[in-house]
């Protein structure tokens, strides 16, 4: 090959006689020996284990993203090779026995058995879940003399009048509310300090990190078993104390760490990302399932909410696992009623068509509530991150605390939020009553004490969500809408009571209920969940198969639709995808669409800050200095540094095997040169004129070498674009093929590179500049205000519980008591991330770009935080 120099004179620069031979080469370079007629099956076997170390190796790199489109490669030669290992395993004769039809029914069937063994557990673990939080939620009000481990339901079975059974814990009120006060501390803080202990990543909800692990993102440990043991023991614990928080939200994770963790058993999706995305889509579907007793509701929020790639096969899946899961939940019956989830109910009158003007009125309360809490939530936990993320537990436990002591007094706050749910949804005809809901005389009282439920909650909810326990916002949102829809109902029926006939209420039939106040608040839970997550076609067939009647599905689909309208007029993307942005995971959303009006070339990191890797004459010394400085995840391969004429790319992880196990097995001097090309791969060559690839095994360790071939690791091929296609584009090869990086080149010459960090680093940056910067030093003051108020509280209870306790218990937010007994022993890692790059100097944010565009692929840059 003739090397290019920089005197290379700019006629034969323009001329580029090699180019079309070098991307021949480089396509051929890309088949393996067996398309190219060699039987080498030593050299391809050699081959095949050195891909699968590398691929153990990447499965432990920490926040990084999955290249897609190599992985989709490196499957299809995974299975012509084992393809051609079984071929010699199963023939006989030159024909395939039953062996063979067995195995490969078997290989063909592995998907459906995960998927079985799969939904099976995530049944056991939803009817387990839900028989302990229904007995520690009723543990804080009394217990049951038969059998201390009955809940309420349970003691009470069958009794028509009263329950002698059951027993408050005193006949004294303040005695009881001291014991509800005391039970949740205790539980709130058991289940923070498991957390903190064992698994920081049990904290939270978790669809937030599901959906980028699905699109692609890695993180360590968030899917493992010590994630689901402690999120399953934690999160009952968590519901138990009274946080305003759910357990539908956790419920996906908690099943999707069950699909991780029993998948892992099988090879074909052990090393497969591709086929480990299908079976944690499958999960997400399954958790939804038995967290409101709707299959295909779930499938439709996986398909709707947490996959990005959902293919037919993925929805069968999806479909049978939440069949399994479901299946089995209602086998075990955890309520003994036949109901998969306590707040099923079932509805035997219609509706009237003038009630649309309060479904629609309902409709606007959802998208308002969403906005208002996802604004105000994510003011919370910026606030958390920068000055709570060492108090977890002390945290949760203020929170359980200060929970406890303002929703005791409450008849709908003192309940668990599922039995509130139960309560408000039912109709008031055939005795279902609830210390007067449904009475009369109350009404006026009851639709106060519903607004105060409504506000109490709300204000919960935003200061909760997101402290480090399991915590999800399902079920709390929908809590807060059907308390909001039930005062509805109970004040349109108190206007019909008034008004019985107005023209308006003319459709109402004589001695008959016209208006049922139960519909209105599944109706307001509906919108609530549609405006704080903004889905909305699942969330209509939940609702549906929640209560089983046709009849409201056209209120449902009002209500829902007017939602998703009002929230259209708010920044978009439910409290998931917030929390994603807010995090800095790099996650490119496919529902959304942008106009920039930019070319790529505005975006890229140009080649002079990128890291080159020339083909020929770097030393061994001079290439493991060169990784020891550099945080790139890849470097490009050129021909020349000054002319940048581009050859492939190789990436980190493959470089740093290649020159470990170079080392290990060959006598090399720090001098001796590294090649990334092969010698003659400008030259037209045809398949049978090529030799079979050599690998490290076929030299001899003790021959010393002076130089080192590394061109088998090079991707040839990697995907690149013209400088001035559109960003818009560039995003959609993201979304669609979902490579980790695509090179910018210009006739051959490289140019840059773009990374889904940099594509979101422009849409933020340009997202604050439309935004403006107002109000943000009116924030900074309020957070430093309250900031200090809450050291000082902080510090005078620390120092009263000190002399009370004689020096054994340490509380305090102070600098000195900061490692004590409710301090952080270890952080959460998410806490932990802070945005790529560190700080952003002016000239970077005028060029709206970084250097190390694919740094570590950690996050993107909020500067609009």
């Amino acid at each position: 090959m003739k090397s290019r120099s920089p005197s290379i004179n700019s006629q034969a620069t323009r001329r580029r006689p090699s180019l079309p031979g070098r991307a021949y080469s480089r396509r051929l370079s890309a088949l393996s020996s067996a398309e190219l007629g060699y039987d080498d099956s030593a050299a391809e076997t050699a081959g095949q284990k050195i891909e699968e170390e590398i691929e153990e190796i990447k499965r432990y790199e920490d926040f990084t993203t999955i290249d897609w489109v190599q992985d989709a490669a490196r499957e299809q030669l995974r299975r012509r090779a084992r393809r051609k290992e079984n071929a010699g395993f199963f023939a006989r004769k030159g024909r395939f026995g039953i062996r063979h039809k067995l195995w490969e029914s078997y290989d063909a069937g592995q998907a459906w058995i995960v998927v079985t063994l799969v939904g099976a557990a995530i049944g056991l673990n939803a009817a387990f879940l839900n028989i302990v939080t229904e007995w520690l939620s009723d543990i804080k009000l009394g217990h049951c003399t038969t059998a201390f481990y009955l809940n309420e339901n349970f003691c009470c079975w069958g009794a028509e009048n009263g329950c002698p059974e059951w027993h408050r814990w005193s006949t004294i009120w303040p005695i009881n509310y001291f014991l509800y006060f005391v039970f949740s501390i205790i539980f709130a803080s058991t289940s923070a300090g498991l957390v903190k202990s064992f698994a920081p990543y049990a904290a939270g909800s978790g669809i937030s990190e599901i959906k980028c692990i699905i699109a692609g993102f890695v993180m360590k440990g968030f899917l493992g078993f010590w994630t689901l043991l402690i999120k399953s023991i934690s999160l009952p614990l968590a519901i138990a104390s009274g946080l305003s928080v759910g357990k539908e939200g956790p419920s996906v994770h908690y099943a999707v760490c069950t699909g991780n963790v029993i998948s892992r058993f099988f090879d074909k999706y052990k090393r497969n990302a591709a086929k480990t995305r299908e079976i944690l889509s499958a999960c997400a579907a399954a958790g939804v399932a038995v967290a409101f007793g709707s299959p295909i509701g779930g499938v439709l929020f996986s398909l709707e909410e947490m996959s990005s790639y959902f293919p037919l096969k993925t929805m069968w899946r999806s479909y049978f696992c939440a069949l399994v899961a479901t299946a089995v939940l209602a086998a075990m019956n955890p309520f003994r009623t036949g109901q998969l989830v306590m707040f099923q109910v079932r509805y035997d009158r219609s509706w009237h068509f003038f009630e649309v003007i309060f479904f629609v009125f309902l409709g606007i309360f959802g998208g308002l509530y969403g906005a208002f809490v996802i604004k105000w939530n994510l003011r919370a936990q910026a606030f958390r991150k920068k000055h709570l993320s060492k108090y977890p537990i002390l945290e949760a436990t203020s929170l359980a605390a200060g929970t406890a002591l303002l929703c005791y007094p409450n008849m709908f706050l003192r309940i668990d939020m599922t039995e509130s749910m139960e309560i408000l949804f039912l109709e008031c005809e055939g005795g279902h009553d609830y210390d007067g809901l449904c009475d009369a005389k109350n009404r006026w009282t009851m639709a106060l004490s519903l607004g105060f439920a409504t506000m109490m909650r709300t204000f919960l909810v935003i200061i909760s969500y997101g402290c480090k326990v399991p915590a999800g916002i399902f079920v709390p949102s929908m809590a807060i809408g059907a308390s909001f829809g039930r005062m509805v109902g109970i004040l349109v029926e108190a206007l019909h009571g008034a008004f019985p006939q107005s023209r308006f209420f003319s459709a109402c039939e004589p001695d008959i209920p016209c208006i049922t106040p139960g519909t209105y608040a599944f109706l307001g839970a509906g919108a609530a969940l549609s405006g704080i997550m903004h889905i909305t076609v699942s969330v209509v067939v939940i609702m549906f198969e929640l209560t089983g009647a046709l009849t409201y599905i056209l209120p449902t689909m009002i209500v829902v639709g007017t939602t998703k309208a009002i929230s259209a007029y708010f920044p978009p993307g439910g409290i998931a995808d917030r929390m994603i942005s807010f995090n800095g995971f790099p996650f490119l959303d496919t529902k959304e669409e942008h106009t920039f009006h930019v070319s790529v070339s505005s975006v890229m990191t140009p080649a002079s800050n990128i890291t080159l890797l020339p083909s020929t004459g770097l030393s061994l010394r001079a290439l493991e200095a060169l990784l020891r400085k550099s945080s790139f995840q890849g470097f490009p391969v050129v021909e020349d540094r000054a002319l940048r004429t581009l050859l492939g790319y190789i990436g980190r992880t493959e470089l740093r095997y290649a020159i470990d196990k170079t080392k290990k097995e060959q006598s090399l001097g720090p001098d001796a040169k590294c090649l990334f090309s092969a010698p003659a791969s400008t030259a037209v060559r045809t398949p049978s004129a090529l030799t079979p690839p050599v690998t490290f095994e076929q030299t001899s360790p003790s021959s010393s070498v002076q130089t080192v071939d590394f061109s088998r690791f090079v991707d040839p091929t990697p995907l690149a674009v013209h400088p001035r296609l559109a960003l818009e584009t560039v995003m959609e090869l993201f979304k669609k093929l979902g490579p980790r990086v695509i090179l910018v080149e210009l006739r051959g010459h490289l140019m840059g590179l773009v990374t889904v960090k940099d594509c979101l680093k422009y849409q933020f940056k340009v997202e604050a500049q439309e935004r403006g910067g107002e109000g943000e030093s009116r924030t900074d003051r309020f957070e430093a205000w309250l900031w200090e108020h809450m050291r000082g509280l902080g510090d005078r209870t620390g120092s009263l519980m000190g002399r009370v306790s004689g020096g054994h218990i340490r509380l305090g937010l102070g600098e000195a008591r900061g490692e004590g007994l409710l301090a952080a022993g270890s952080q959460d890692p998410r806490d932990a991330r802070e945005s790529i790059g560190g700080a952003v100097s002016r000239e970077e944010e005028e060029r709206g770009i970084l250097d190390g565009a694919e740094n570590q692929e950690e996050g993107v840059e909020l500067r609009a935080r």
